[in-house]
């Protein structure tokens, strides 16, 4: 036997005694006595109520219902008024059972209730008598309902909010995925647009210029094993969340990208055909990670589109650190969008949705002078300025 249940009983038994003293050792005292002692001594069954609601329930319907046909003799009360008092004792059977209403099953609380009401109507209906019988009889009858009243808004609240909650981490993981899939589209859409490219010009020119074809397997394998490790880390990482493994127990992740990769992510444009010219502008200072993280997939999204649809050879990257917002462009002097749907895939619905996600704003389209602008602007959080010294 556990503490806790050891400490219920032991609350029960001092119940029952505490009822049996108060019943056999003042018969003499009043019903209102008699009840409002019964009321206090429901106390004594908190470890009971909490371990077995339904016990606690018929240890309070004997304690109540001993109090009332206790001796009902007082010299200073007549015996109706007597047993006026002690239907007090009945409140705490009413408690009981509005805790049962709140937490348990429907089934086993409507038996409760049932249970509850016959037993004091037919207490009440024994020991009052005339007006005294209708006015007990609607007071308990009130009383009851109250208490079901009670724990049927008890319940009701507790079953909303975990609804509430359930529909929270439901969508919880419907952004978590939404998000490792943008995630998996950006870094793969890339690397595969490049491994097309260099495969292209390596089929192309392996008979005529193997030092060319030479490179172009090079780069090939280079961006194969960089995405072939980062869905590795990924796997790596979503196998350790689903198997509920801590902080501690997980392997370290390499950092993820930001606008600091740029310059590589434009060398490895360039390894594929496409030269980038990338400018900065503004004051260069660490951003927040979603913000960094999602600038540079938007870049990299971008390029890839440039790499696989464009058909260019150069396009420029703008970066810009203002105040209150990032600007990140990237335009190109190709052909702009196609007709097989490139302006509209899921590169560029991810678009939308990181920077909807960051409150910012995304401007996709051709250009007048030809080609095509992709356009970001991400709010910063405000920079505390620094304080002032009085001279």
């Amino acid at each position: 036997m556990t503490t806790t249940k050891a400490v219920a009983w032991a609350g029960g038994a001092s119940y029952l005694l505490a009822v049996g003293l108060l019943v056999g050792a003042a018969p003499r005292a009043s019903g209102t006595v008699h009840g409002v002692g019964a009321l206090l001594a429901v106390s004594l069954l908190v470890g009971v109520v909490r371990q077995m609601p339904l016990l606690a329930l018929a240890m309070t319907l004997f304690g109540s219902t001993a109090a009332v046909m206790g001796p009902p003799s007082s010299a200073h009360e007549s015996r109706v008024a007597s047993y006026q008092g002690q239907f007090l004792s009945y409140l705490a059977v009413d408690l009981v059972l509005g805790l049962i209403v709140a937490t348990r099953a429907r089934r086993a609380s409507t038996a409760a209730v049932a249970v509850s009401f016959t037993v004091q109507l037919l207490v009440i209906g024994g020991f009052a008598h005339g007006d005294d019988l209708a006015v007990n009889g609607v007071i308990a009858l009130l009383a009851l309902a109250a208490s079901c009243m009670a724990g049927l808004l008890s319940r009701e609240r507790r079953e909303h909010a975990v609804a509430l909650r359930t529909h929270e981490v439901a969508e919880a993981v419907t952004v978590e995925r939404l998000r490792i899939a943008r995630e998996l589209h950006d870094m793969v859409a890339h690397s595969i647009g490049i491994i097309a490219i260099q495969a292209g010009v390596g089929s192309r020119v392996i008979q005529t210029q193997p030092a060319e074809a030479r490179e172009a397997l090079r780069a090939i394998e280079t961006t194969s094993r960089e995405t072939l490790a980062g869905l590795r880390r990924t796997l790596v990482s979503l196998r350790q969340v689903e198997r509920g493994a801590t902080a501690s127990e997980q392997s370290p992740l390499a950092p993820s990208p930001g606008l600091a990769n740029v310059e590589r992510l434009a060398a490895a444009t360039a390894g594929a055909g496409v030269r980038v010219d990338v400018r900065c502008s503004g004051e260069q200072r660490p951003l927040p990670a979603d913000i960094d993280l999602s600038a540079y997939r938007i870049v990299q999204e971008a390029l890839t589109n440039v790499v696989r649809h464009a058909g260019t050879g150069r396009c420029g990257v703008a970066i810009h650190y203002g105040d209150e917002e990032l600007v990140v462009e990237v335009i190109d002097d190709g052909r702009g969008a196609t007709g097989n749907g490139s302006a509209h895939g899921f590169g560029l619905i991810g678009m939308r949705e990181r920077v909807g996600l960051l409150g910012g704003h995304l401007s996709i389209g051709p250009r007048s002078e030809g080609g095509f602008r992709v356009a970001a602007r991400l709010p910063l959080p405000v920079l505390a300025e620094a304080p002032v010294e009085a001279r």
